[in-house]
């Protein structure tokens, strides 16, 4: 089954008891109004989890790690299991940011070895457009044991991504706008810029206009702009600033059949707190056509 599935497959199917469906929102500068929407109006049964508080560990003073560090794997697996996640279970994951913070728990779960766990396509304002229920109830959850199997092979650390620069061994694509990229502008992070050699996606357009995702060949068309195929013996190695809307680059590329992609999980932020790293703030070659 693909990664991505459409509203009527959820609404299909929410009621059946092994699927938990979660909702992700959350806006970056307002950290209390995903949590705020969820309480107003969500999908019947959905449970929530906060991109910063559940998702993301604390932030490290010297800012290594990134803004949002990835979760200790035995901290993140027991607030699974306090959400009512098994290792059987089906989850589905939405949210109202073009599938960015539902793509976070997605990669997260796929980093824990679980393997059932889909976006759900279009948001959560898709699904109330298309006439589905909604309901500010929240479930009565009853706990499970998750167990973590960590899979190392899907993530890379600065260490890594450093040394193999000007070595060919990653292929580095940037998930922030054109702008931050370049070096033009930086509105969140403290160095604007990008790491030598990153070809350019903008992660948000792996969405059509409609603001559902892309078909497999679209996708795949989105990567060919910067030089990137499917049968090229390649590691791609995907961030953005954070590590957050990286993790809809790493989507996409899957849904596109390239299988040796991982993520550079502290991303701009992390690379910016070692000082000696170097910052490219030119346009590259293979900076995305699209």
């Amino acid at each position: 089954m693909n990664n991505i599935v459409p509203i009527k497959w959820v609404l299909a199917r929410m009621c059946e008891s092994d699927i938990v469906i979660v909702d992700c929102r959350f806006q970056l500068g307002k950290p209390l109004s995903g949590r705020e929407a969820y309480k107003e109006s969500h999908i019947p049964g959905a449970v929530y989890l906060d991109l910063e508080q559940d998702l993301s560990a604390p932030v490290d003073p010297d800012g290594h790690g990134g803004r949002h560090p990835l979760p200790d794997a035995a901290v993140l697996a027991d607030r699974l299991g306090k959400a009512g996640i098994s290792n059987e279970t089906r989850v589905v994951a939405y949210d109202d940011q073009g599938g960015a913070m539902a793509s976070r728990l997605w990669w997260l779960m796929k980093y824990l070895g679980h393997e059932q766990v889909y976006v759900m396509d279009g948001g959560f304002t898709a699904w109330k457009n298309a006439g589905c229920p909604v309901s500010a109830e929240q479930k009565i959850i009853v706990p499970a044991r998750f167990l973590a199997t960590v899979q190392h092979n899907m993530l890379v650390e600065v260490d890594e991504v450093r040394e193999s620069l000007g070595t060919g061994r990653f292929v580095l694509v940037d998930s922030r706008e054109a702008p931050r990229y370049r070096g033009e502008a930086e509105p969140i992070d403290r160095v604007a810029g990008h790491i030598p050699g990153a070809r350019n996606v903008f992660w948000a357009e792996g969405r059509g206009p409609d603001g559902t995702w892309k078909s497999a060949d679209e996708q795949a068309a989105r990567f060919a702009g910067v030089g990137l195929s499917q049968n090229d013996d390649v590691e791609i190695v995907v961030y953005c600033g954070s590590g957050v809307t990286a993790c809809p680059n790493v989507l996409a590329l899957r849904e596109a059949g390239f299988s040796r992609v991982k993520l550079y999980a502290g991303s701009w932020s992390d690379w910016i707190s070692y000082s000696g790293n170097p910052i490219a703030t030119r346009d590259e070659e293979h900076q995305s056509k699209a």
